[in-house]
């Protein structure tokens, strides 16, 4: 079998950890050129000696003396800084996971691309921000793109053929996160630690967030409807609190095709390292009558106006989607400080594109800086809306 070079960009993480561990448990021969990090200096270190990197890069430029010193003695080159990012994501990997968090994770998903390999995107804004572009990258460079994002991996499984002339329709399936159930009175006085504390998946803090105020569900749209060249209007959300149903495909002669598994990230992941292939995770299997019942309801939009703000967005094109979701990453930012309220993070997005209407996208670079000034803005109306 032959070997297969592997990056990890988001290492750290909670997809990175997961990533690893698939990695740590597979048949299929390996080798790691690039891990890439943030501010747990430990843990890369010790991923970057268990798994014999080449290269450890820490976004943080703060933190190289101590990732240096912790990777003493080893063959392991170490970097620190966006520029080091850059450097990692380029290099010549047959496979590259991109799990970094949020609009950071564009430039260097674009720099993978750039190779002609294959990117296992766990890093759902690099659609968001510049979908357009990006497809049109991957295209160019003969890039393989496989998604990883466990509602898009159970698409991308679903698509018979990939007979996309016969969808009638995709279906987003969504938790519902911790507030399903609760009333916007309730959502009024959330606190971070609420908003985080997500009843089926281990996510990050950022993602939990988005999570409860459904916007990851909208961003999602946003991501499928690039990956899948579906149109907005054949992509539908439903609240399905078991996690077990990943997301499904309805087509055209009523069949409905769905992917089924336990909410476990080393799920997808473990698809997209085989893909083509299934190979073995260390995932515990389906007991479909220990489940014994799924339910599924239809999201309420007033409830939850994070998801019909990025349904508009996507109406009004990657510009919009783009200035949403940096404004989002401000909102949930301000929000984990406490800032600002649960229920003021949509009412910042919703503003900042009000507030931003003309730009343009034809590059990378213009989507890092409209991102730029969107934040810009966004931090001008967190301002407005902290308690005075």
């Amino acid at each position: 079998m032959t070997e297969k070079t592997v990056s990890i960009l988001g290492a750290t993480g909670s997809i990175g950890k997961s990533t690893v561990d698939v990695l740590r448990h597979t048949d299929i021969p390996f080798s790691v050129k690039a891990l890439v990090g943030n501010r747990n200096i430990s843990l890369l270190a010790e991923q970057a000696k268990t798994l014999r990197a080449e290269m450890a890069v820490t976004a943080d430029e703060t933190k190289y003396a101590e990732l240096k010193e912790l990777l003493a003695g080893t063959s392991v080159k170490v970097g620190a800084g966006k520029s080091a990012v850059l450097e990692a994501a380029t290099m010549d990997a047959d496979w590259t996971m991109s799990a970094i968090v949020g609009a950071a994770g564009l430039e260097p998903s674009a720099e993978v691309i750039k190779r002609g390999k294959t990117l296992a995107l766990a890093n759902k804004e690099t659609l968001v921000c510049a979908g357009d572009i990006v497809m049109d990258m991957v295209q160019k460079y003969n890039t393989t793109l496989v998604p990883v994002d466990s509602e898009h991996s159970a698409i991308f499984q679903c698509l018979e053929n990939n007979q996309k002339n016969a969808v009638d329709s995709l279906l987003l399936t969504a938790s519902g996160g911790p507030f399903f159930l609760k009333d916007r009175e309730y959502m009024e006085t959330v606190t971070p630690q609420q908003a985080v504390a997500h009843p089926k998946w281990n996510m990050g803090a950022k993602i939990s967030v988005d999570s409860a105020t459904m916007m990851n569900k909208g961003l999602e749209i946003i991501e499928a409807h690039h990956l899948f060249a579906m149109p907005a209007e054949k992509i539908n959300v439903v609240i399905h609190p078991q996690s077990i149903i990943h997301s499904a495909v309805a087509y055209i002669d009523g069949s409905v095709i769905a992917q089924l598994g336990n909410p476990d990230m080393r799920v997808p992941i473990a698809y997209a390292f085989g893909w083509p292939q299934r190979i073995s995770s260390p995932v515990e299997k389906l007991d479909l009558p220990k489940i014994a019942s799924l339910s599924f309801f239809t999201p309420d939009e007033e409830k939850f106006p994070a998801l019909k703000l990025a349904k508009q967005a996507l109406k009004a094109g990657s510009e919009a989607t783009n200035v949403l979701n940096a404004a989002n990453e401000i909102a949930v930012a301000a929000f984990l400080d406490r800032k600002i309220r649960f229920l003021d993070i949509a009412k910042v997005g919703e503003k900042v594109l009000e507030n931003i209407k003309t730009f343009k996208l034809n590059s990378v670079d213009d989507a890092v800086a409209l991102d730029k000034k969107a934040r810009a803005e966004a931090e001008i109306v967190v301002q407005s809306l902290e308690p005075k």
